[in-house]
Order: structure tokens, then sequence, then C-alpha cells
């Protein structure tokens, strides 16, 4: 089923979404402010407050607009995502404005941006509403597509310009995202 910027490929358990997880993100990798341990307690969250799990490919404009969660950049001075969210456009924006100032002040988030950016597309984590916990408790947007874990590679790619319009970026969305798609015969 297509829609505008999403195809649904199918459901999924979340056995799959954190088999898939866990092969791509070990929270034992070695990397400085490895969060993936994080992530993974993102995605449980999500499964207890939604229940199901889709996958899904997401058109750039998707992409584009998924809304983060609150975010202080690695433990550095300046916030990437202030507690009212921004979308992955808006928080690249930012990365963007903020040049040298911006990275000399968050220097491991700025560091993981430069290593992801040629990093693989793997699959990114999303949900339909905000898990409970404290960085999303402030987030404006509700509903929609919202963050749960691949806020620095989906930040990284478009600042690298490795969304192109016509690429297709997988993902998991917890939630019913079917009511995302408008109509099953309109392509992006």
């Amino acid at each position: 089923m297509k829609g505008i910027g999403v195809e649904v490929l199918g459901s999924a358990t979340f056995a799959e979404v954190r088999s898939v997880y866990l092969r791509n993100h070990s929270a034992e990798q070695a990397h400085e402010a490895n969060t993936n341990q994080d992530g993974e307690e993102n995605l449980r969250r999500a499964d207890e407050l939604l229940g199901s799990w889709w996958r899904v490919r997401l058109a750039r404009t998707e992409v584009l607009g998924v809304v983060l969660p609150w975010h202080l950049s690695e433990g550095g001075g300046i916030e990437l995502v202030p507690r009212s969210g921004l979308t992955v456009r808006q928080a690249v924006d930012r990365v963007r404005a903020g040049g040298r100032t911006w990275a000399g002040a968050n220097p491991v988030c700025a560091a993981k941006l430069a290593l992801l950016k040629q990093a693989p597309l793997t699959p990114v984590y999303l949900s339909t509403a905000p898990v409970p916990h404290s960085d999303y408790s402030d987030l404006l947007v509700r509903e929609g597509l919202i963050h749960l874990d691949g806020l620095h590679r989906m930040v990284a790619w478009e600042l690298a310009r490795r969304l192109p319009r016509g690429e297709w970026l997988d993902a998991f969305v917890a939630g019913d995202v079917r009511t995302r798609v408008r109509t099953a015969d309109r392509t992006s």
C-alpha cells in the first residue's frame, strides 16, 4: 500500500523489530556516547504504549517531517532540539546555521554526525505518538511520525544530502501507520 511519502510493506512483530535493531545497533558498539541502549528502551516503551508495528518505506519529505524529541547534543552546550521538539528538517537547519559555533559547543554530537554521514541507510524507528519519557513530555506535536531511534542518522544523512528525491528509507513504526497513508493509488 502506497501513499504520500509512505509505503506500507506490512506488519511486523516486536521480536522482529528488536532483532533488526540489535543487529544494527549493539549497545556494545565502540563509539563515544553510544545511546543504543536508550533506543532499545524507546522501542519497548512504544511497544507497550501502541502494541503494533509496521515495516514501511519513507520518502525524503516524510523523513524530514519526523518529529524529534528534546536533545541536548550528547551533553553539549547548545540544544539540538528544544523540549518542544523539532522536525528533522528544522534540526538540520539548526546545525547548518550554527556552523562551527554549534559544533564547538557540541563536540560529541558533531563527531557522531560526521561519522554517520557515510553510514549505511539502515532502518529508523518511529512511533505515531510520543512514548512516556521525559524527553518526549513537552513535545508540541503529539501525533504523526515521532522519533524513537535514528535522530543522528537522519540528521547526518540529510546534512550529507544522502536523502535525495526518489530514494526511500526503511523504517519500523509503532502504532497504526495506515492512517498516514492517504490513498493506495498515489505515490510520491
